[in-house]
Order: structure tokens, then C-alpha cells, then sequence
């Protein structure tokens, strides 16, 4: 798993790139367990240089329960080091939009408060990813049809 979610990674870095959010850091933390420090050249393999692969030590203390987290958790943080969005299992899989949508939200939003180092120009970047999804939702609204009665959809974000 370790491996696809990091190949997965490094796909969703180029495209958010593409998209204009650039300046992001992103970082893999390797297990500790034996299995994992074997594999670890292959986690490497797995994405370019600008994914910091972190191997942990045998002898220090987990970054994972330091962070009261898990191995397959993403946290996502804002550009002053505050914690936005800690994301388990099943919100943290790649093959859904959770990680992708809590980045766009800490890059563009001021979810912590006002930050100190924000990126020149990003408003532009930022309506384009609220239009977006305003796009999206609107494809996914009902079409009107020869019924009497009308349906609604309601947008409801949760926050995990």
C-alpha cells in the first residue's frame, strides 16, 4: 500500500503544481518495522526529489505516535507549521479527493488564521479552484424533467 500511496503522491505533486499551487513541501515517513527499512530504496524509487522520504530509526522514538497518528495518515499543514487536516484511513487513500481537496483548502484558505507567509498571487490560483468545484457540483445537480415535484441537492462539507 505504502508504495502505490506514494507513486499516487507524487502524481497528485506534479498536478497540483500544474494547477499553480507550487512552494508546497511534501514529505513520506517510512515505517521502522524491518519490512519497511528494506523496502525503503523502493519507497524512494517511488517518487522524484521534491518528496523528502524520511527513514526513521529503529532506536528513536515513532514520529507516528508522537504525532498521534498512524503509518497511513496524512497530515496537512499551513505555511506557518499549523495543523489544518489530520487524515486516517479511509480519508487518507489517494484514489479519493480528501487529500487533494484538504491541500487546496490549507494553501488558499486561512483556516488557522491570518499566516505571515502567504504566496504573492495566489488569489488567481485560488478563485480558479473554488470555480472548479463550483463546476463540479454544479455537474452533479439534477437536471429539471417533466415531473411536478423538485429535487435539491444539498452541499455539505465535513471537516476530518
Amino acid at each position: 500500500l505504502c508504495l502505490l500511496q506514494a507513486s499516487r503522491l507524487e502524481d497528485l505533486r506534479v498536478k497540483l503544481e500544474n494547477e499553480g499551487l507550487v512552494n508546497i513541501s511534501y514529505m513520506v515517513v517510512n515505517h521502522q518495522g524491518t519490512h519497511s527499512q528494506r523496502k525503503f530504496h523502493l519507497l524512494k524509487e517511488s517518487v522524484s526529489d521534491r518528496i523528502t522520504v524520511y527513514q526513521q530509526d529503529e532506536e528513536q522514538a515513532d514520529i507516528w505516535t508522537i504525532l498521534n497518528g498512524n503509518k497511513d495518515d496524512f497530515l496537512i499543514y499551513d505555511r506557518c507549521g499549523r495543523l489544518v487536516y489530520h487524515l486516517g484511513l479511509p480519508y487518507s487513500f489517494l484514489s479519493f479527493q480528501y487529500v487533494e481537496e484538504s491541500i487546496k483548502i490549507a494553501y488558499c484558505e486561512n483556516k488557522c488564521g491570518n499566516c505571515s507567509y502567504m504566496e504573492p498571487d495566489i488569489g488567481g490560483i485560488c478563485e480558479n479552484i473554488t470555480k472548479k468545484a463550483e463546476e463540479k457540483l454544479a455537474e452533479l445537480e439534477p437536471k429539471p424533467t417533466h415531473h411536478s415535484h423538485h429535487h435539491n441537492m444539498h452541499r455539505h462539507r465535513q471537516h476530518h
